[in-house]
């Protein structure tokens, strides 16, 4: 088991470097195309090198707080570092081919729609098996070395840490420099999106790449890694069959991700969504017959598999209900665009509903999920739950990474002056990426649900707490404060966001004023004084968010004792998990409000109600790329923390 899960890593390492090269050979276009996508390559990495000096520091800190303190210390930190730099390298890998397929997509679209489809998503790949690949060969050689799941916890805690600091550096600077450029550029000067005359439009190409590749990388892969690592833990219990069962049905996912991959095709512009939903079907599908004669073959309980099922199932309905509620075709959508018809507060007031009206659906699929799988295998079966949803990670990151990729080629084909055509066929390109982002996004937030679940039971196992009684006011006040963190985490980040976008809208106001020509387009605007506003406010605004998710769980469990730290844990996944999703889904479906007024519809660009679309879109920006997201990792991080540090606690 153990060596075919160390051969699925690597051949999917191999795959992504396969596509990687075939990506670099396509041609990059005009010079004006390579400039750009090279400014924008340029920005990004340097902004991911700056955040890891950062995260360097705190690195070393937490593993030296595990060598001094906890008991098997050495191997802890040690898989802690690890865990960490696998993380931030799927997350390096990821963005770099990402930066590098943006024109080349913009050039393919040239050729065939069609074209320009497959290179992106091929980039949004590279991310995928990357992720999948170094997730599951980490975990696999730690188990191997160290032969205790238990001992591989401290790889999760790394790759947690990473995932929270990436995703709220990422989501801070990417939407700093989307709502400074839009308030700017599309409101006030009544410029179009990704106009070269806007000094913040490469940063908000940077940030498409910070915040949806390298961000949702680490995001995805820690959910990854923790799931698996879960149900090893909870599977040990069992016997050692059961505790590698997970390490098989990930491999599985991936082999089942990888001929997925390659059947997304698009024959012309009707088919673009189709294509992408055609391989994730195929790949779905695959990975559940892989793991039926898996699991039969094995000879372990056929509940196992049913609760893997459960989890593959809770994956697809979780994203063609985020895709109801956030695409442009649909009336969720429309409804909030019409509202913008009577001014920006009618549009806001309809989006929030909207929001509120979509975690429905996702909240009751998870709580079947979690019904079935429990029924079939217990707490093992939640956790397989977990591992079955994400075993497709290899195609389902490679949709999210692919819409940040055609997001950028629809902005250069913009700035670089490549004709109407091909402008409008980005747009397709990026109109199917919003759409598929806004179901990442879902997919992200239901499978950290579900990963919290499974740590939460790793947690009863190891403090030996069966029962947590609602009339003990630890437990009480353990919920309560559990319940309010998520909101506060929030608002934190939501503050972060308004205080960096104003340092943006004030730097571009400036450059308009000083800077001779811009508004005529004779000038070039200082691009990087942009990038390095944001690049410095998202840095210096993701520390509080951070230390909050990390001190909290600590400080509950000292003062008030485990069963307040049980309920705490239980108050953020409850609550973490709604307002998630309904963050994410109404900002979704305020960008594609405005999308579609866009299109011509309502009055388009320029009118009263595209300008009122436009003060949705602001608002849900940070909802859907910042807060959002990043309750995701809140409520795993804070039952990572809790599971490597309980023996202090006791």
């Amino acid at each position: 088991m153990l060596q075919y899960a160390i051969s699925i890593s690597l051949i999917s390492l191999l795959v992504a470097m396969f596509l990687a090269f075939s990506i670099l050979k396509k041609p990059a276009g005009s010079k004006k195309m390579q400039e750009i996508s090279e400014a924008i390559h340029k920005g990004a990495l340097t902004f991911l090198a700056k955040e890891y000096e950062v995260l360097a520091i705190f690195m070393v800190l937490a593993a030296l707080a595990m060598y001094l303190f906890l008991d098997n210390g050495t191997a802890l930190a040690a898989s802690f570092v690890i865990g960490g730099v696998s993380s931030a390298l799927a997350g390096n890998i990821g963005m770099r081919i990402a930066t590098k397929a943006n024109a080349r997509t913009t050039e393919a679209t040239k050729m065939h729609i069609g074209e320009g489809l497959k290179l992106a998503f091929h980039s949004g790949a590279v991310m995928g098996l990357s992720v999948a690949g170094i997730g599951l060969l980490g975990v696999t050689l730690l188990y191997k070395f160290f032969g205790d799941p238990n001992l591989i916890y401290g790889f999760g805690f790394g790759a947690s840490s990473i995932a929270l600091f990436a995703r709220v550096g990422g989501g801070i600077y990417t939407k700093a420099a989307d709502v400074g450029a839009d308030l700017v550029g599309k409101v006030e000067k009544g410029i179009p999106e990704d106009d070269p005359r806007n000094p913040a439009v490469i940063a908000d190409n940077v940030g498409d790449n910070v915040g949806d590749v390298a961000g949702m990388g680490a995001d995805l892969f820690e959910s990854y890694v923790n799931s698996i690592i879960a149900a090893m833990v909870l599977g040990i219990v069992l016997s050692v069959n059961h505790a590698v069962l997970p390490l098989g049905l990930a491999a599985l996912g991936i082999s089942a991700s990888i001929i997925g991959i390659f059947f997304v095709r698009a024959r012309d512009e009707a088919h673009l969504f189709k294509a992408l939903n055609k391989g994730l079907y195929i790949s779905t599908i695959l990975a559940a017959v892989f793991s039926y004669f898996f699991i039969k073959r094995q000879n372990l309980d056929i509940g196992i598999f049913y609760s893997a099922l459960a989890g593959l199932a809770v994956g697809v309905v979780i994203g063609l209900f985020t895709e109801y509620y956030t695409s442009n075709k649909n009336k969720p959508t429309q409804s909030i665009a019409i509202a913008a018809k009577t001014g920006a507060g009618t549009n806001v007031i309809q989006g929030l509903a909207i929001g509120m009206l979509s975690t429905l659906v996702p909240v009751l699929a998870v709580s079947i999920a979690v019904l079935i799988a429990f029924k079939f295998a217990g707490l093992y079966g939640i956790a397989i739950a977990g591992v079955g949803m994400l075993a497709t990670l290899g195609f389902t990151l490679a949709i999210e990474t692919y819409g940040a990729v055609a997001d950028n080629a629809a902005g250069i084909s913009e700035m670089a002056n490549v004709g109407k055509e091909v402008r409008e066929k980005t747009e397709m390109l990026d109109a199917v990426g919003n759409t598929t982002a806004a179901i990442g996004k879902g997919f992200a937030i239901g499978s950290a649900a579900l990963t919290a679940l499974a740590l939460f039971a790793s947690f009863t196992q190891i403090t030996k707490i069966d029962v947590m009684s609602i009339s003990d006011p630890n437990v009480i006040i353990g919920l309560f404060i559990g319940g309010m963190l998520p909101f506060l985490f929030s608002s934190f980040a939501m503050q972060a966001v308004g205080k960096a976008a104003s340092g943006i809208v004030e730097e571009v106001r400036r450059q308009w004023k000083t800077i001779k020509g811009l508004a005529q387009g004779k000038a070039k605007p200082d691009y990087e004084k942009c990038i390095a506003i944001s690049t410095r406010s998202a840095l210096k605004q993701m520390v509080m968010p951070s230390l909050l998710a990390i001190f909290s769980p600590l400080i509950v469990g000292y003062i008030f004792g485990l069963e307040a730290l049980g309920g705490l844990l239980v108050g953020s996944i409850v609550s973490g998990f709604s307002l998630a999703i309904f963050m994410a889904n109404s900002g979704g479906a305020w960008d594609n409000a405005k999308k579609y007024i866009e299109a011509g519809n309502l009055g388009g660009k320029g009118s009263d109600a595209h300008k009122a679309a436009v003060v949705g879109d602001t608002v849900g920006d940070p909802f859907k790329d910042t807060a959002g997201p990043s309750l995701n990792i809140l409520i795993k991080l804070m039952s990572i923390v809790a599971i490597v540090f309980v023996p202090l606690i006791l």
